[in-house]
């Protein structure tokens, strides 16, 4: 069976020249622009119920670049401009498909500051990239190699609110190939004490990188509330200063995630979670700021995009499925349960530890699925469905 290349963004940071970061401010803003303009236009047609596609978008985009007002649009390349039409359209695509919601305008203070190019809009020759309307390359810092022979297909320049500047190559990465199967499958329930805690009985430490650093961050939240309101020079650079540190927690918090899913899917060939809805667990006001630090979506996404690379699978396990209260030894179902509880009795006389019984009742949960060949997609993606622990034999009327 032939096998397809994986395709990777490679993430680099760069420095840019004077010059440069003045042509690439250009071209975010420009992108920005279109953006906004091809969006209330294609609004109006929705009004009108008349649907605009990306073709007349592009045709609407010609005919700016003509009127003296937008003339300053013909300065950066054409190419940004084209992919953030196209982004529009899968924008409106997963809207109709009912994927996203209504596509949202674009700001200047708040949207990711980014432009995309494709292969006519680059030349990268000798491990040196030069983007169009450039003089010289790019000044990358390359911390990491890339595939050997790779040539990107689409570069994204970007520059986070820290003022940081970032390129993103996409290529394919032959390296990326299924590992050789395994019997090892393990049972992971994610908690707030323990980040993870596996069937296997292993804790997994919460890290908790926002606490570390949440003084150094109120800090600086009460300088920047100190300055006048505005496009000045103090308040930018203590909004610079609160960005920084942001940024510091969402890279030490990314790279230990990245360094934990790869540990779990290369040495697991089945991976069993609970399917939470982080989404509705965060309203919760207590919780709220220990959930968002701990990053269980992302978590789940790592696992999940990494385990379809290397050929493991993921299951997840209906979120109603009791896996805390059911004794894993006897299949007892006790009653009530509350958080602080951490080790309980079954009446079979186990004493169970909290977060490994569930761990353990996961796994057994998501090896049964594997059995009975059930469904086992999350319900988030299956609107309407039911998961195989749900799923209960109907009973006969009398």
């Amino acid at each position: 069976m032939a096998t397809t290349c994986v395709k990777r963004a490679f993430k680099y940071r760069f420095y840019p020249t004077d010059a440069q970061a003045a042509e690439l401010s250009r071209t975010f803003g420009c992108v920005r622009k279109v953006y906004n303009l091809a969006l209330a236009a294609r609004t109006d047609a929705w009004a009108r119920q008349e649907r605009v596609n990306y073709n007349a978008t592009s045709a609407m985009l010609t005919a700016w670049k003509k009127t003296g007002e937008l003339a300053f649009l013909n300065d950066v390349s054409s190419v940004p401009l084209q992919q953030c039409l196209r982004h529009l359209q899968t924008a409106f695509s997963d809207f109709f498909a009912k994927r996203a919601k209504y596509p949202r305008f674009k700001s200047k203070k708040k949207s990711r500051k980014s432009a995309e190019y494709t292969t006519s809009g680059f030349r990268f020759r000798d491990g040196r990239l030069t983007l169009a309307k450039m003089n010289e390359p790019l000044d990358i810092v390359w911390s990491r190699p890339l595939p050997s022979g790779a040539k990107p297909s689409t570069v994204t320049v970007s520059q986070d609110a820290a003022g940081r500047w970032f390129v993103s190559l996409l290529c394919e990465d032959p390296a990326v190939s299924p590992l050789p199967a395994s019997d090892q499958a393990v049972g992971i329930d994610v908690g707030l004490e323990h980040l993870l805690t596996l069937s296997t009985g292993e804790k997994i430490a919460n890290p908790r990188h926002e606490r570390k650093d949440r003084a150094r961050l109120a800090k600086a939240q009460r300088n920047l509330s100190r300055k006048a309101k505005g496009d000045g020079a103090n308040r930018a650079k203590a909004r610079r200063k609160v960005a920084k540190i942001h940024a510091r927690i969402a890279d030490r918090r990314r790279d230990h995630l990245h360094k934990l899913t790869t540990r779990l899917v290369r040495e697991n060939q089945t991976l069993v979670i609970e399917d939470l809805t982080v989404r509705n667990m965060v309203k919760n006001r207590s919780l709220a700021r220990a959930i968002s630090d701990a990053a269980w979506s992302d978590f789940r996404s790592m696992l999940e995009y990494k385990a379809a690379w290397y050929g493991r699978e993921v299951i997840a396990v209906d979120r109603f499925f009791p896996s805390s209260k059911l004794c894993s030894h006897c299949g007892t179902l006790q009653g009530t349960m509350p958080l602080d509880v951490r080790t309980w009795t079954c009446e079979c006389g186990t004493i169970h530890d909290r977060d490994v019984n569930a761990a353990r009742n996961l796994l057994a949960a998501g090896l049964a699925v594997t059995v009975c060949g059930a469904g086992v997609r999350p319900q988030r993606r299956t609107p309407g469905g039911q998961s195989a622990t749900k799923q209960k034999t109907p009973q006969r009327k009398p």
